[in-house]
């Protein structure tokens, strides 16, 4: 009994040494340096959005990298301001100042990387032909225009702040098409994506999503140059930013 007692004693003390023995060595450790960089300070964006920006992994949290800076300038004021609802993301940038926001948007606008192959989509051949119809064409009948005519022939977004509708996911086009149905996704007025949306059919979205989401990024995809005429429909959203620095 005292043979096991000291034997226990013996285990506790060698615990408590080497315990004090890593804090030692934690502390006299040298630190990473803190560079005070944007792409630092915005560690706390790439957390959820994925390295550098670039999408995270589930699909939920979207590109924001190489996105117009006027784009990604709005969105970051519709969350503060309550246009779009994400409580974690209202947290973030409510005690922002609109001139760090714009910041923000620069830094992430500037990044050019590359995208990754788009993921498999389960959808008809008939669903996809109906998703290229909608995207490169509209559909009159709908008074649907076609997304290529305020996101690029491409796709690729255009200047000065609506995005690109290639690389992302076709989940997190659903849900967004789906809160500008149900008003839980608001834009400066006039709302051109909700009204767009509302003349859409659930099967349209799923198939207008189901193409976008299988379409190659072209290699360097920039926004293109803002339009010299008028949209097919009004959009506040995509007018130059006005509340910016």
């Amino acid at each position: 009994m005292f043979r096991r007692l000291k034997t226990a004693r013996w285990l506790v003390l060698g615990t408590a040494v080497a315990t004090l023995s890593t804090l030692a060595g934690a502390q006299t450790a040298p630190r990473p340096p803190f560079e005070d960089t944007m792409a630092q300070r915005m560690q706390a964006c790439t957390a959820c959005h994925g390295a550098q920006g670039r999408a995270a992994p589930d699909g939920y949290y979207p590109r924001i990298a190489g996105k117009p800076a006027g784009y990604l300038y709005n969105q970051l004021l519709n969350f503060r301001d309550g246009r779009r609802h994400y409580r974690m993301m209202a947290q973030m940038v409510d005690p922002l100042t609109d001139s760090y926001l714009w910041e923000i948007a620069q830094h992430f606008a500037a990044l050019d990387l590359p995208y990754d192959a788009p993921a498999p989509v389960a959808a008809s051949p008939a669903d996809l032909a109906r998703g290229q119809r909608l995207a490169q064409q509209g559909d009159a009948s709908l008074r649907v225009p076609a997304c290529a005519s305020c996101h690029g022939a491409q796709l690729t977004g255009m200047l000065p702040a609506t995005p690109g509708l290639l690389g992302l996911p076709r989940d997190y086009l659903n849900s967004q098409l789906g809160a500008w149905r149900t008003g839980q996704r608001r834009a400066h007025a006039p709302d051109c994506m909700a009204q767009v949306a509302l003349q859409l059919t659930q099967t349209d979205v799923s198939a207008v999503s189901g193409w976008l989401a299988t379409q190659v990024v072209p290699p360097h995809a920039k926004p293109a140059a803002a339009p010299t005429q008028a949209l097919p429909v009004a959009c506040g959203a995509a007018a130059a930013p006005g509340a910016k620095p």
